[in-house]
């Protein structure tokens, strides 16, 4: 038998891997150029995204701006039924003005014009909260008789079938249509046949009521400036006195067009 040499303890070799057939560990520098990669391709693809955005935004503007010119117009023309124009008014260091020195942050209100051109009611909007979110809504007001003649709710998210009747339920709505100030909500079968008495819907009543705050509170809160416009457009001196140029006109379902600040509205302002 030939003598074969054992390996001594002390001649051993490590593995050129690391145990399991895998090679070395990659390189600071391998590891280093990954994360350079990795970022550029965030970065590129984010700057793409962006830019993609900035264009949607740019081409679907203008018709957003359109569409809620519309809407609101149509809104304008609910609460507002004699008018066939409107011009908006800014209020600017207590008064209401059609051309401020600048429109940013002001408050704003909507004088609505019937086909002659004579000022029928003043629209605004207002918000505030409901039972579940804001309640938001256009109202028009006649400050030559001091009342209410018109109300839209443009945004709620109330419970269906229960507070978010009080967009839907005609019976409720269109007791807005010539009701004094302040109004009083009242439960059904409640009332005592007051002028400015509104009935709330059964079951909704804090969506009815917020309904009937949300308007109390935004006239409280701008009612002597908007009659003061008033009286220096339609000659009338004080609220429930109208002026006798003032046309009072059939109701009509016609559509607005906002008037330029500044210019006589008329039936050939510029109709949608």
């Amino acid at each position: 038998m030939s003598e074969q040499q054992l390996p001594m303890a002390g001649d051993a070799q490590e593995p050129s891997g690391n145990g399991a057939g895998e090679g070395p560990p990659p390189a600071p520098r391998q590891i280093e150029a990954s994360s350079v990669r990795l970022v550029a391709t965030l970065s590129v693809a984010g700057a793409l995204a962006g830019m993609a955005i900035v264009v949607a935004f740019q081409y679907t503007k203008p018709r957003i701006d359109a569409n809620a010119a519309k809407e609101l117009a149509e809104a304008v023309t609910e609460v507002l039924g004699q008018a066939k124009t409107y011009k908006t008014i800014y209020l600017e260091d207590g008064k209401f003005t059609a051309e401020p020195r600048d429109t940013t942050g002001l408050d704003k209100v909507y004088v609505g014009y019937d086909p002659n051109g004579q000022p029928v009611g003043v629209a605004m909007e207002a918000a505030e909260p409901g039972f579940q979110d804001i309640i938001d809504l256009l109202f028009g007001y006649d400050p030559a008789k001091g009342d209410v003649i018109g109300m839209k709710v443009l945004h709620n998210l109330e419970t269906p079938g229960l507070g978010a009747r009080i967009a839907t339920d005609s019976s409720f709505v269109d007791q807005f249509n010539d009701v004094s100030t302040p109004l009083i909500g009242v439960k059904e079968g409640q009332g005592k046949g007051g002028h400015n008495e509104v009935v709330m819907i059964t079951g909704s009543t804090i969506s009815s009521r917020a309904v009937i705050k949300i308007i109390n509170d935004r006239l409280k809160a701008i009612q002597k400036p908007v009659d003061a416009y008033w009286s220096s457009i339609a000659g009338t001196t004080s609220a429930g006195q109208r002026s006798a140029t003032t046309a009072t006109g059939t109701h009509t379902s016609t559509s607005l067009a906002p008037v330029p600040a500044g210019a006589t509205a008329s039936s050939g302002g510029g109709d949608l």
